[in-house]
């Protein structure tokens, strides 16, 4: 690489839109993200939107993050909720919900630590040097 270039890409203009090729859009991307949270996409469905809330799960506000790829005519009014449309013969959405790190790590802990027990029921040696056993009543 010459000096010319390496000049050239570091006077390149920050906050310059890449280019994203046509088949490579992803709808369910969020940009501007918290760091300080973790994020999930949940339909909207029967009681999800209240099961995550009652799990510490805040719906994100629109004026915060953007869902998807740019878009246009994609306004949203102050105030709203982050949401995509997941379907459009249904109308169904799918809101964009957060929470804080340290809920989230003991959430994976909580089932590590459960996937770790039903591992070891079954890896446990019966007495007689065989593994499992066979039990069948009538």
């Amino acid at each position: 690489m010459t000096t010319e270039t390496k000049e050239a890409i570091v006077k390149s203009p920050r906050g310059r839109p890449t280019r994203v090729p046509v088949g490579a859009r992803n709808v369910l991307t969020v940009i501007g993200k918290d760091p300080d949270y973790e994020y999930r996409i949940v339909n909207d469905e029967g009681d999800r939107i209240a099961a995550f809330q009652d799990a510490g799960y805040e719906i994100e506000k629109a004026s915060a993050v953007r869902v998807g790829d740019k878009r246009v005519n994609n306004a949203s009014p102050e105030g709203s909720l982050a949401q995509v449309s997941v379907s459009k013969k249904t109308g169904d959405k799918a809101f964009v919900m957060k929470i804080r790190k340290e809920f989230y790590k003991e959430d994976q802990d909580a089932k590590a630590r459960k996937l770790r027990q039903i591992e070891d029921t079954i890896k446990q040696p019966s007495g007689d040097g065989k593994y499992g056993s066979v039990k069948i009543e009538r």
